[in-house]
């Protein structure tokens, strides 16, 4: 632990905590800073000018990245017929209905996202005490709940990921790997920061694009200028 202590105060030393920088220099720095023995995950973090208790400025959704996460997710699918053979040739990890709810009451959970078919939420919609605290729970605005299972797949093994404002206005996405090219670290920062600008809700005033910053698993955060994505 000490040796990772030393390792992070180093890393500091090299942010000027000060300084907004441009992206380039942000992803460059973030990969200078990041010291661990593995491939640390890259985290975007956005402070939003929004009121996350007033129902119309919350911020929810998901999307897929040019460049993906780097992180392979496992699938679970809620379908029966037709739709769990398609789910199965899609590629998901895991298919099932009542068989899946009552593992899952057991206490599994080796999956990483929920897809579920709206013929199924009714049943699925039992299992919110425990999928929901964990972030699983399938949901139309994040494409989850839908009967084009083939594609919610193939959108989730190409790097989809999802977005959600916490309740201090805060929202959390992974861009990749520090091992990605900073080409395509950036292109990953630059669509999400795109897209939580589009999602701007009519009911934000001010500011609403307060601050960003990135970080690597094990390193400091660093503030990114997100001026030039910020529209009138």
């Amino acid at each position: 632990m000490a040796n990772k202590s030393k390792k992070y105060q180093e890393a500091v030393k090299l942010v000027d905590r000060s300084k907004s920088y441009e992206v380039k220099e942000a992803v460059a720095l973030v990969k200078e800073t990041a010291k661990a023995n593995f491939d640390e995950t890259v985290e975007a973090a956005f402070r939003l000018g929004v009121d996350p208790k007033k129902a119309d400025q919350q911020i929810r959704g998901a999307m897929v990245l040019p460049h993906g996460t780097g992180k392979t997710q496992r699938v679970l699918v809620f379908a029966k017929g037709e739709k769990a053979k398609e789910a199965e040739a899609a590629g998901a990890d895991y298919v099932g209905d009542a068989d899946m709810i009552n593992k899952i009451n057991q206490g599994w959970f080796e999956f990483d996202v929920v897809v579920a078919t709206p013929d199924m939420m009714a049943e699925v919609g039992k299992l919110g005490r425990v999928l929901g605290p964990k972030g699983l729970m399938p949901n139309p605005k994040t494409g989850t709940v839908t009967f084009e299972v083939e594609k919610a797949i193939q959108d989730i093994k190409a790097g989809k990921v999802e977005y959600r404002v916490d309740k201090s206005a805060n929202i959390h996405v992974p861009i990749g790997k520090i091992s990605f090219d900073n080409d395509k670290l950036i292109e990953n920062f630059e669509a999400i920061t795109d897209a939580l600008v589009k999602a701007k809700p009519q009911a934000s005033k001010g500011t609403y694009m307060k601050n960003a910053a990135i970080a690597s698993t094990m390193g400091p955060g660093i503030k990114v200028d997100v001026s030039s994505f910020v529209r009138k």
